[in-house]
This record gives C-alpha cells, structure tokens and sequence, in this order.
C-alpha cells in the first residue's frame, strides 16, 4: 500500500524511489540533499495520480523568520528527550580537541547519526 510520509535528507537518486514508495494521500518531506547528486525535480503528473504532497522543510529559516519559536520548540522538545521519549541518534562524540576530527568525518561522509562535540 505504500508509506504515508518519508523524511528524504539524500535527495539525488534516492529522490524518486521515496515518491514511489508513497501511499496515496503520502507526503514526501525534503529537508537536505546529502547525496550530492544534485537538487532533483518531480514530475507534477507523479503527483497527481496519487494525489500525494511534496514538501519542502527549511528548518533555519523557518524558525529565524519567527522570533522566539527556536527556543519554544527547545522548551517543549527538552522534557521529552530527558525522559527518554525522543532519542535523538547519536552516531559518534567528540571531545572539544577533536573538533577537527568531527568535522573531516562529515566531509568525508563516515558520520552516521548525529555528531556531538563536548563543549564541557
């Protein structure tokens, strides 16, 4: 029957496969390219036949164009990460000194997860 919503942070090829992948009524949320492929385009028919929503989800922005709403979201997200509700998927940790370290990681594609580089 297909999904109802797929978080697409690749993009390039993996781009389509998502759409196909799609319930009727599904929506597509694009939020990065991390392929590197390229920005990849959609075939508006693709989305009408199954009537399903491509969306696209520009957090920065979105959240600098409101005042205060960063830290609003921060103060309902926090209670839910302490109680073990939402787990955010730490994929490696990094002392301050190894900043450097972390950031060749990324560019170098090895980063699974979220990368957390202690200040403390």
């Amino acid at each position: 029957r297909g999904v109802d919503v797929v978080v697409d942070v690749v993009g390039g090829s993996v781009f389509t496969d998502s759409l196909r992948c799609l319930a009727t009524l599904g929506r597509l949320l694009v939020v990065g390219f991390a392929a590197g492929e390229g920005i990849p385009e959609v075939k508006v028919n693709r989305l009408l036949l199954n009537n399903i929503d491509v969306r696209g989800v520009g957090w920065g922005g979105y959240g600098m164009m409101r005042p205060g709403y960063l830290h609003q979201q921060w103060e309902a997200l926090l209670p839910m990460i302490e109680a073990g509700a939402v787990k955010p998927p730490i994929g490696a940790t990094y002392s301050f000194d190894e900043l450097g370290r972390a950031l060749v990681d990324m560019d170098e594609r090895r980063t699974l997860g979220k990368s957390v580089v202690r200040v403390r």
